[in-house]
């Protein structure tokens, strides 16, 4: 693959890599493959938001090395992640164009929404993007309003559903099944005494968006095989947690996983995340939750 194969160019975040956006992104793939060019993905990171107005409040579906392997599987061939800097955001959008879409890209076209903006100030817009496709020789084909919408109602509507604890419509928007990523760390071991030990996930992207708190049916791919289990989320209030951790005790499953990196999908939401008045009724509950879970897998 040649540094001056023509692109075909989408822009954009594409969090959640979700059905909204795939049909956005099929229609690069396939208009790379019907013109021999290379379906490509520019996306900016950090968020803007993270960088222009100092947002730490912002969650996002995806890590960003978690947004790059699901475009991937889409058939986007190439990811541009362009770090957003305050020297970015300045660019003029002729210096945009020029520099990034023309000479790094070499963008024969761009497949943009209707309402996008760049340049310093957001202030070009598709029309203008037009204007520099004939002095650049390249084309711009605009992606409906209509398909624009359903973008951004389905990343509100995942977020929120999320936010809210329904992994089930969350996971019918998305496609896929939610998932984190983190690498296994030791915990109390409080779960050990309890005859549940459990593996704590440490998840170091603090922007990555976490369902709200409670117990969850999930999986994880490890050593070859799909193993499940039930994960909480939560502060452990029965022995009087503060901070919030994740912990996932896998069914069936006792190899050494500390330090490895892991991937775990959401299934289904168990219930809320409660205080028990001892250890013996929290082990009771627990016990039920894993028959509750074990139920829902054979199904």
């Amino acid at each position: 693959m040649t540094a001056n194969t023509g692109k075909i160019t989408t822009i954009g975040t594409f969090d959640g890599v979700h059905i909204g956006h795939k049909k956005i992104l099929q229609r690069v793939v396939k208009l790379a493959e019907e013109q021999g060019y290379i379906p490509v993905v520019l996306t900016l990171f950090p968020h803007p938001r993270m960088v222009l107005q100092k947002d730490d409040s912002i969650k996002l579906l995806n890590t960003i090395d978690e947004r790059v392997e699901l475009l991937k599987n889409i058939g986007i061939k190439e990811v541009v992640i362009k770090e957003f800097t305050t020297e970015f955001a300045n660019l003029s959008a002729l210096e945009y164009v020029e520099s990034i879409l023309v000479k790094e890209l070499n963008t024969k076209k761009i497949v943009i929404g209707y309402d996008h903006r760049f340049g310093k100030n957001r202030s070009a817009n598709i029309s203008d993007l037009r204007t520099f496709a004939k002095q650049f020789n390249f084309e711009v084909e605009e992606i409906s309003a209509q398909d624009i919408e359903d973008v951004t109602v389905s990343s509100t509507k995942i977020r929120k559903a999320l936010d809210n604890g329904n992994i089930t419509l969350a996971n019918s928007f998305l496609s896929y099944n939610y998932f984190i990523t983190g690498t296994i760390i030791k915990g109390k071991g409080l779960g050990r005494t309890i005859d549940f030990p459990t593996a704590n996930l440490y998840i170091k992207e603090s922007y990555k968006l976490i369902p709200k708190d409670g117990v969850y049916v999930v999986k994880s791919y490890i050593d070859g095989s799909f193993v499940y289990g039930m994960m909480n989320i939560g502060t452990n209030p029965t022995v009087d947690g503060k901070t919030r951790s994740i912990e996932v005790h896998f069914f069936n499953f006792n190899k050494d996983i500390y330090n490895s990196e892991l991937k775990i999908e959401f299934l289904k939401r168990l219930r809320s995340e409660q205080k028990f008045e001892s250890l013996d009724a929290l082990k009771t509950q627990l016990g039920i939750d894993m028959k509750n879970a074990l139920e829902y897998i054979n199904k």
